[in-house]
């Protein structure tokens, strides 16, 4: 397969938060990398296309890139990016 990002993302299983209008819903970050992440969800329905990810560091907003089943593909867009 193929490696289409900029850059790298490693690995990681964290706990975390989407929120949005008001609700929440948890999720686990399968990898991150400083400009995006994979997340596990539930579901995907329900989940606005821009959000933002709640994780220890602080939170990220996010852009959806694309959807699978129930995985999620983010790009940060906020100007507090990974460290």
């Amino acid at each position: 397969m193929e490696e289409h990002r900029s850059t790298p993302r490693r690995r990681v299983l964290k706990a975390a938060t989407i929120s949005f209008h008001g609700g929440a819903i948890s999720c686990t970050v399968r990898n991150l990398s400083e400009y995006g992440a994979l997340l596990d969800v539930t579901s995907p329905i329900g989940i606005p296309d821009v959000f933002s990810l709640v994780m220890d560091s602080g939170p990220q907003h996010c852009r959806v890139i694309w959807r699978k089943e129930k995985r999620i593909g983010v790009r940060f867009t906020g100007a507090n990016s990974e460290k």
